[in-house]
Parts: structure tokens; C-alpha cells; sequence
């Protein structure tokens, strides 16, 4: 692992000599740039990659091309980013920009053709150089809502174009358009022993530490009294001048007598890096709180590039008649910093609070390839899914199997397989391998072979076998038969599936396939007449909505039209 650290650091240094463009690149909106969300913040299974910008809480702002370039990819779908366009730069970086309501001129009539052409609502392109060019503060688009967004806002992100590395938008001087002269704020300070032989403050477990305030601003910690290995953790945010919306750290440097031991920046990484967050925050206490803790320490260490270390990877040794002091240092991008110091001694203590117990019948080792069954389930982490090894809790109850539960993370998937005599053949294919959270089943796309079924997943917990017969529930937002429609612009249908999930759905009009965008946050399926599908006079639609096990639903309607749009 020596070599990876000294990568891991080499690259660090690489990073800071990079000289970014700081006046090459504009805003891509022409209101006042706040953010709802910045780079690095510690989301579910992934960091963010760009900025989240606020767009008057409204859809329909107009987004422009950051710098002359190129489009060179469109993607729509219903989930991530949504409506996204990229556009390269000649100066090796491309622009991202998500979440879109549309299009605008060239660039819309192109998508829409796409659509059409696929006879697919969700598509992705791409273009060469020549096909079609932007230049600086062209108009591309109009804010929305698309995709697994929250509420309207641009995403919006700066990628290496040749590794696809996502950067810091600050460091394209993305700075010099917002004012921060807060301090981050460290709301919570804890410390784990990191193993089963150390106590902390009379605890087996993590637990936080108390701070007080200096009069130098800096604050003081409690001290630490241990006899083992430890580590630190932090709950930390920052605010800048005008956003009000609490964001993630740029830079945080944890010292040990003076020596830098453990600390990491948001400055660049690669999508493969993203599921590493599972590992950096102290995931068990994130699932069950929903409260993050950022570890600042690696025990076991992994390759995520932001961090950087020396050999002991942020783990402490607290000694027999050695007094130590560590200094936390947590500041922004603007060099606002909080400091935090902290006091460790050496003594021997009584254990007050244990160690957390864990129910378990198996080990796992993360190392190596791990197999167990019973009943005719079975479970297989190959070599790697895991980043510690950790004792497992595998039964099988009322043919329910249940593979620990969701407090540790998967790095990557696992293969579940259930074997079960109990469907006839024709209804085999509406099977799959459902998990359990609550009253809530989610589907897994499942291989069935005979009586063996089996799923690939990245979450730990309970899982069966679910029958699924129900087809999917198709209506109109409001009744439209044999009614009128001349004054009305869009058509829309509402379609939803109580089972495995809506998998495929497509719009006829007199036989003719309309594009009708899907909005999985709503169940919203929408068609504008502007397309030039509907015709004069009586009009037949069609509505074919398929579920994940090929159940399927047709929904047929009439209505008029005495002007066509």
C-alpha cells in the first residue's frame, strides 16, 4: 500500500501546481450565483460532482454555454441529471449542465428529432466538433426540474475532457462571483478506538468530545484519555455570505505534534471514486441517523484520491508516558478556517460503556471470495465487495433470507439466489428477488433458471421472492373523452406500478408514436401538441405502460381537435 499512498500524495502535489483558467469561463446564468449545493458534498453513495445553483426557485432560466466549444453530448433520462447537455472547450475542459427543462432553437429540434427517430423518450447522443458549435454566452437551454432533482436548479460541473476527472468549479475562478467570510463550523467532534483492546473515556464505542470556544477563536477539546489505537471523526458545514444553505468543507488537515497525519481536499476526482464515500463517512451511524460523520482516518485504507496521508493513515497510537496534542485544521475555499486542538493522554481506564453488540453467526473477510447458504439461499461476495471485514448475520425465517442489514456498505455487487418450487411455470417470469425495507418491497433484476432464481445487488438486508401479476395503472390527469381540446397545449397521463416498477411506456396517437416525457418523481407521462402529431378533427390515444416482469397495461382514448398546434 506504500506505493499507493506515495501516488496518492504525488498527485496531491501534481494538483496544486495546475494552473487553471481563471477568466476563460463566464457563468452559465444571468442572475446572482447562489448555490443549494457545492462541490463535494457528502451525498447518498456519492460525492457531489459540480455545483447546484439556485434558479429563483422557478424553472425556466435561461442557461448559456460558459465558453465557445462544441456540443458534445446530450443525455435524457428520468433519473440523475436529467436533461443534460455537455460542450467541450477547446482548452481540454468540458461544461455540464443538468437538471434542463430544454433546449433552446438548433439544439431542441435535434433532441426532439432524436426522440422521434428512437421512438424512445430517454436517449443519448453524441457529436463531433463540426456538428454543433457554441460560442460564449450563447443561449442553450432553460432551467428545470429533470431528473432526480429536488426542486428547480442548475447542476452544473466542470470536467477534465480527456480523463472525465470532475473539478472544482472554484478553481475556474467560479469564486470571485460568491463572497464567503464565514468560518466552517464543526458541529461535532468524536473519537473511535480502533480496536477491540483500546478504551477512550471509559468507552469501547465512538463518542464525541466536548469543545469550547477561545478567545483567540480557535477551540479546545477535552482531553483524550486512551490506551490504544484511535481515530477522529467530524460532523462539519460551511456557509458562505448570501446562500443561507449549508454546504460541505473544502480542506480539512489533521496534525499529531505538528506533523500533518491525515487530511483531504475537494479539488478533483473520478466518477469510479464516488461509492468511496461509504468508506470516508462513518456509514453504520449515516444510516441510522441520517447524520454524516467524515472519519479522518483509513483503518483498513482504501484509494479514494482526495485524501492524503502519511503511513499511519489518521490512526493514532496513545502510549504508555507519551502526551500528544493534535490540531484540526477545517477551512474553506476562501481560507476561512476553523482549529480545533486536542489534548491526548495515556491511561489505562475501566471500561464503561462496551463495545456496540453486533448479532452474528459468520465472518466475512473483505479479502477474499465468501460464500454461505442454507435453505436453498444462498449468498457470494466476491474478493473486494466489502472495505472491512465484519461479522455477518445470514438466516433464513418464513422464506425470508436475510443477509445482515444495511449498516455496512458494499463497495460493489454481491449475487443473491433463492431456490423455490412454489410458482408454476407460467409464472415464473413474474418473479424476482425482492428486499425488504419495512411494508416496502424494491426490485432487483432477477436471472431465473428452472426453480433458481438470483439478483445482483449493492445493499445488505432482507430479501424474497416476490410474485408480481399486477399490471400497471393508466389515467388521465383529467378526463379528456370525446371532449374538445383546442385550447389546451399539453396531454397528460398519469401511469405508476405498485409492484416491481415501471420498466418501458409509449404514446400512440392515430397509431402514430408521440414523445411523451416521463417524470418519475410525479408518475407524470407528458406530450406537447407543438410536436405536430395530433390532427384535425377526431383524435385516438393510446397509452402501453409495461412493468419489470412484463406485465402491461393499454389505455385507449378519444377526443377533438379543431385547430392542429
Amino acid at each position: 500500500m506504500k506505493i499507493s499512498f506515495f501516488s496518492i500524495l504525488f498527485t496531491s502535489i501534481l494538483f496544486a501546481q495546475t494552473d487553471y483558467p481563471k477568466n476563460y469561463f463566464c457563468p452559465p446564468l444571468d442572475i446572482p450565483l447562489q448555490l443549494s449545493g457545492n462541490f463535494g458534498e457528502l451525498r447518498p453513495n456519492h460525492f457531489h460532482a459540480g455545483f447546484d445553483m439556485k434558479t429563483l426557485q422557478r424553472e425556466g432560466i435561461n442557461v448559456y454555454a460558459v465558453a465557445d466549444g462544441y456540443v458534445s453530448r446530450i443525455k435524457i433520462s428520468t433519473f440523475g441529471n436529467g436533461k443534460t447537455i455537455y460542450i467541450d472547450h477547446p482548452n481540454g475542459y468540458t461544461s455540464v449542465y443538468g437538471h434542463l427543462q430544454k433546449a433552446t432553437d438548433f439544439i431542441e429540434s435535434v433532441i426532439k428529432k432524436t426522440h422521434y427517430k428512437e421512438q424512445s423518450f430517454e436517449i443519448e447522443m453524441y457529436f463531433k466538433p463540426n456538428e454543433m458549435p457554441v460560442s460564449k454566452g450563447q443561449l442553450i437551454a432553460l432551467s428545470g426540474n429533470t431528473g432526480a432533482s429536488e426542486g428547480p436548479h442548475l447542476h452544473f460541473e466542470f470536467r477534465d475532457t480527456k480523463t472525465e476527472k470532475v473539478i472544482n468549479p472554484m478553481f475556474f475562478g467560479f469564486d470571485t462571483f460568491m463572497k464567503d467570510a464565514k468560518k466552517p463550523i464543526v458541529s461535532n467532534l468524536f473519537v473511535y478506538p480502533l480496536d477491540s483492546k483500546t478504551t477512550v473515556n471509559h468507552a469501547q464505542r465512538f463518542i464525541p468530545i466536548n469543545l469550547s470556544l477561545q478567545k483567540d477563536g480557535t477551540y479546545l477539546a477535552d482531553k483524550v484519555v486512551a490506551n490504544g489505537k484511535i481515530g477522529f471523526g467530524i460532523s462539519a458545514y460551511d456557509y458562505d455570505d448570501v446562500s443561507f444553505n449549508k454546504n460541505g468543507v473544502f480542506d480539512v488537515n489533521l496534525f499529531c505534534n505538528g506533523k500533518s497525519i491525515f487530511g483531504y481536499q475537494f479539488n478533483t476526482y473520478s466518477f469510479d471514486e464516488m461509492r468511496y464515500i461509504n468508506a470516508f463517512i462513518d456509514y453504520s451511524f449515516y444510516k441510522k441517523t441520517q447524520q454524516r460523520i467524515q472519519k479522518l482516518f483509513m483503518n483498513p485504507p482504501f484509494n479514494l484520491s482526495i485524501i492524503r496521508t502519511d503511513d499511519t493513515n489518521g490512526v493514532i497510537s496513545v502510549l504508555p508516558n507519551v502526551n500528544s496534542v493534535c490540531r484540526l485544521e477545517v477551512s474553506d475555499f476562501y481560507g476561512n478556517k476553523t482549529t480545533i486542538t486536542i489534548p491526548i493522554s495515556y491511561d489505562a481506564l475501566s471500561t464503561i460503556i462496551e463495545k456496540e453488540a453486533v448479532v452474528s453467526n459468520y465472518l466475512v473477510k473483505a479479502s477474499k471470495d465468501c460464500f454461505f447458504e442454507k435453505d436453498k439461499c444462498s449468498v457470494f461476495f466476491p474478493a473486494g465487495t466489502f472495505y472491512n471485514d465484519f461479522n455477518l448475520n445470514f438466516d433464513v425465517k418464513n422464506n425470508v433470507l436475510t443477509v445482515h442489514d444495511d449498516t455496512v456498505p458494499a463497495h460493489s455487487s454481491f449475487t443473491v439466489s433463492m431456490e423455490s418450487d412454489s410458482f408454476s411455470e407460467s409464472l415464473k417470469e413474474k418473479v424476482f428477488i425482492g428486499r425488504i425495507e419495512g411494508r416496502r418491497v424494491s426490485y432487483n433484476a432477477t436471472r431465473q433458471k428452472e426453480n433458481v432464481y438470483e439478483a445482483k445487488t449493492k445493499t445488505l438486508g432482507q430479501f424474497k421472492l416476490v410474485l408480481d401479476t399486477i399490471p400497471p395503472i393508466i389515467s388521465m390527469t383529467k378526463p379528456i373523452e370525446g371532449k374538445t381540446l383546442d385550447n389546451q397545449k399539453l396531454l397528460q397521463v398519469n401511469i405508476s406500478d405498485s409492484v416491481s416498477g415501471i420498466k418501458s411506456y409509449n404514446g400512440y396517437l392515430n397509431g402514430e408514436w408521440i414523445l411523451m416525457e416521463y417524470d418519475n418523481k410525479t408518475g407524470l407521462l407528458t406530450h406537447n401538441f407543438s410536436d405536430g402529431i395530433v390532427a384535425q378533427g377526431n383524435n385516438v390515444l393510446k397509452v402501453v405502460v409495461v412493468d419489470n416482469v412484463g406485465n402491461s397495461s393499454i389505455f385507449e382514448t378519444h377526443f377533438q381537435r379543431n385547430q392542429k398546434q
